[in-house]
């Protein structure tokens, strides 16, 4: 593929790039499954279940280091993409590895804070509340690492020369997983309402 013209490719059959499409398709359902979470999270959280005063238990430091992280490695793929549009692949490789970089610090961040509930006794099956945190945040970190291994195999297209347009697509996949942490960081850390 060319350095000229626009990075995103042409294919269309509804006048919006099949890659990007099927990007927001995926987002689409991912939002179902966490809007859903979120809602049962909420509806049982109101309706004074017992077991969500537990949130005081859960670290807003650590939570609110790992909103920052998750926010900065937002803004390096976007500097990848911005990198890529531009034509200088090597920068947009190394944006691409800072975001994930910024990935793996917050898996590490998040293995500490279970490693600290699990040993505290504070299982997934200690009540609701430790069931939608583990759960929640779980598959939050799942998407996390997924997200990770799709930008390395992109990471390495580009420096070959081909299929740029993956950037912004994992860029839209990533700021879906941030924006995900954003509704989850106030649930579990700072609405113990």
């Amino acid at each position: 593929m060319s350095n000229r013209g626009p990075v995103a490719t042409h294919r269309s059959s509804t006048g919006i790039p099949t890659g990007r499409l099927a990007t927001w398709w995926v987002v689409a359902s991912e939002i179902f499954i966490f809007g859903g979470l979120i809602a049962c999270f909420v509806l049982f959280k109101l309706n004074g279940t017992p077991g969500f005063e537990d949130a005081s238990k859960t670290s807003v430091a650590a939570g609110a280091f790992n909103t920052f992280v998750l926010l900065t490695s937002s803004l390096t793929i976007v500097l990848a993409h911005a990198a890529i549009e531009s034509g200088e692949r090597k920068k947009a490789f190394n944006y691409i590895w800072c975001t994930i970089g910024g990935g793996i610090v917050f898996l590490i961040v998040k293995t500490y804070e279970y490693s600290g509930k699990i040993i505290s006794g504070d299982t997934i099956t200690e009540n609701l509340f430790w069931s939608f945190y583990y759960t929640m945040t779980g598959l939050h970190a799942l998407h996390v690492i997924g997200g990770m291994v799709i930008m390395a195999l992109i990471s390495f297209d580009i420096l070959k020369g081909y299929n740029f347009q993956r950037v912004e697509l994992i860029g839209i996949y990533w700021h879906f997983v941030d924006l995900v942490w954003i509704f989850l960081f106030p649930l579990f850390y700072i609405a113990n309402f």
